[in-house]
Order: structure tokens, then C-alpha cells, then sequence
């Protein structure tokens, strides 16, 4: 069995070396990244500093042996990083959150994390 960590770091490894940018067509999503393109208000360097600090937790989050990086989406605006997804415990919930804080540039952390028993 492929074991999951080596499929998000696959991931991570093809979004940030992909030569186009535009890795959300490789990942299913080019209608709705087209779309929030078009609605997007950042500038282009902060949406850079954006992606960057989206990169950062994610990639934390793959090298953290208590984290299943697969099971936390991370979306950053204006440095405001927002987890959605699920968490088997609160710890491992405030465990994402420090991680996520600690990631350079971050302004602030939304957890919309569930907790789900595993």
C-alpha cells in the first residue's frame, strides 16, 4: 500500500515545480481557480506571499509525524491562513493550528477543523 505522505509530498513537489502555475488544472480545478481569479482582489505579489505561506504549513504539515496533511485543505488570504478538513483530536486541532502559526508571514489562523474519531 502506497502510504499517504509520499502522495502529498508527490503533490506539494509537482505544485511548486510545475513550470506553467497553473497547477489546479493538474488538479482538477481549473474552473473554479479561473473563477476566483476573476473575483480575486490581492495583488499579485500578495497572492504570491499567499501561496508561499499555503506552501509552508502544507509542507510542515507532511514533514510532521502527527499530522495527516491529506485530511487539512489550507487556504491563505492576506496572510490569514484558514485549515478546513478533519482531525482525530482536539490536540492534534491545536497542534495544526500552532503549526500553521509558525509559518513565516502568517498573520492569523481560522481553524475549521472537525473533529472526527478514528
Amino acid at each position: 500500500m502506497v502510504n499517504r505522505r509520499w502522495i502529498a509530498v508527490a503533490a506539494m513537489v509537482f505544485a511548486l515545480t510545475s513550470s506553467t502555475g497553473c497547477f489546479w488544472i493538474a488538479l482538477g480545478g481549473a474552473g473554479a481557480a479561473g473563477y476566483q481569479i476573476g473575483k480575486d482582489d490581492r495583488s499579485v505579489g500578495t497572492k504570491l506571499d499567499d501561496a508561499s505561506i499555503t506552501s509552508g504549513v502544507k509542507t510542515r504539515f507532511i514533514s510532521d509525524a502527527q499530522i495527516d496533511a491529506l485530511d487539512i485543505n489550507v487556504d491563505t488570504y492576506e496572510g490569514v491562513v484558514t485549515l478546513h478538513g478533519s482531525v482525530p483530536s482536539k490536540r492534534l486541532e491545536d497542534r495544526a493550528i500552532q503549526i500553521a502559526r509558525s509559518v513565516k508571514g502568517v498573520r492569523g489562523v481560522n481553524s475549521r477543523l472537525v473533529l472526527v474519531a478514528r
